[in-house]
């Protein structure tokens, strides 16, 4: 079964399953690039949370009291969220799972840094398994190329991914085409690429690391949606 992912800018996308809207890392406001999305316009059921920087939860506190949305995170980000009002939230560490009413959430390991937008200490980071029964798949929040991936692709049954494809504070496109590889995946969604110099990439060049490794790389205009 196809599922709908449309791209918000850096790295914030939903997902719908199920029929329920989950939004990830919500950054959209403070990004130029991201100008033609109005933020009212964003639903979301769930909103999941990799990490507390800044670029990936500048927007959570709106969305999440205009929308009731269910904040899934690490415990310390949910912690400093309950902190500015939103407590409709369940706390996750690394390993850890949930059952949802649209499949099961698991939190995994990233290899990155952490830190709140006021200061505070956002615990780890990391990223997502998300499985259905209309999909399954992995958002690799910011990290490193790490071996841990692999056995993301040898307990998980993955349909399709979203990579953090940059470079300079993530793993880059030709690491994220390892990282396909490792995971079991042939269709890859780009993100946390352009939206600051320091991450500007060269697209035919990423989506030629890809399909040198017999898979497809999506990089997605903002507000684009792609069936996968």
């Amino acid at each position: 079964m196809m599922t709908d992912l449309t791209y918000y800018g850096h790295a914030c996308f939903s997902v719908e399953l199920a029929g329920k809207k989950i939004l990830f890392d919500p950054f959209v406001t403070p990004n130029p690039m991201a100008s033609n999305i109005d933020l009212a316009t964003i639903e979301a059921d769930y909103v999941l949370i990799s990490h507390g920087h800044e670029d990936h939860v500048a927007d959570a506190v709106d969305i999440l009291k205009r929308t009731g949305a269910v904040l899934i995170s690490n415990y310390e980000v949910v912690s400093w969220f309950a902190e500015q009002g939103c407590t409709n939230a369940h706390p996750l560490n690394h390993g850890g799972a949930v059952e949802l009413p649209f499949g099961k959430v698991k939190y995994v390991n990233a290899v990155h840094s952490s830190v709140l937008p006021d200061g505070s200490y956002g615990g780890n980071p990391g990223g997502f398994v998300i499985e259905s029964d209309q999909a399954s798949f992995y958002y690799s929040g910011d990290t490193a190329l790490t071996y841990d991936m692999k056995m993301l692709g040898e307990f998980h049954q993955l349909d399709w991914a979203v990579l953090c494809v940059g470079d300079n504070f993530t793993m880059g496109y030709a690491d994220a085409a390892i990282c396909s590889e490792w995971v079991g995946v042939k269709q890859v969604v780009g993100v946390h690429f352009d939206t600051f110099p320091y991450i500007e990439i060269d697209h035919e060049a990423a989506k030629a690391s890809f399909a040198a490794k017999g898979r497809s790389l999506h990089l997605l205009d903002i507000g684009e949606t792609v069936s996968l």
